[in-house]
């Protein structure tokens, strides 16, 4: 798991048929293979781990 903050909406494609939207803005926990995708295509900044969250329970 990583903590990053998205800086452009994002989709991550966990498998074949299935989507996650991620907006610009959100910060919050997410799969280290999310992670390293979304910074990779320069949509999201990983940040430490104790930097407050927008995560909603």
């Amino acid at each position: 798991m990583a903590r990053v903050t998205f800086k452009k909406d994002f989709d991550y494609k966990p498998v074949h048929h299935t989507t996650i939207g991620y907006k610009a803005g959100w910060t919050g926990t997410v799969r280290r293979e999310c992670a390293d995708a979304a910074v990779a295509a320069g949509a999201a900044e990983e940040i430490d781990k104790d930097a407050p969250s927008t995560e909603q329970a």
